[in-house]
């Protein structure tokens, strides 16, 4: 099956109600590029495993120096994906609100599914 139109017929009433509803969805792909990294995205998944974790403990999960996965936690946190808390010498981190933890649970239940569906269509 080709995945292109084969005669170009622009819906004009459509392409206006679409226009006229679309959003600046700048920070929505600002978001997604933040959870692009899989280093980020692995981070934002433990925490939805473990509500609050750590610098020390989400550096050992994710096998880096705690350095780096401060740089890392520090760039969620400028981007409000996940929030700190300093409780005595330790920094501790959690998903900034449910939003995001739905956002990576999702993600990450539709990425099984779609392994599983991907076998399924025919090449």
């Amino acid at each position: 099956m080709r995945e292109i139109c084969e005669v170009t017929k622009v819906h004009p009433e459509v392409v206006e109600n679409v226009q006229n509803q679309l959003a600046d969805l700048s920070e929505v792909a600002n978001l997604f590029k933040a959870l692009a990294d899989e280093t980020r995205l692995n981070i934002a998944y433990a925490l939805t495993i473990e509500e609050e974790m750590c610098v020390c403990d989400i550096a050992a999960v994710i096998g880096s120096s705690t350095a780096t996965a401060s740089h890392h936690l520090r760039y969620l946190r400028e981007r409000g994906l996940a929030k700190s808390q300093k409780k005595g010498k330790q920094v501790y981190y959690s998903l900034s609100d449910s939003h995001v933890h739905q956002l990576v649970t999702i993600a990450h239940e539709h990425a099984k599914e779609g392994v599983h569906d991907a076998k399924d269509i025919p090449s």
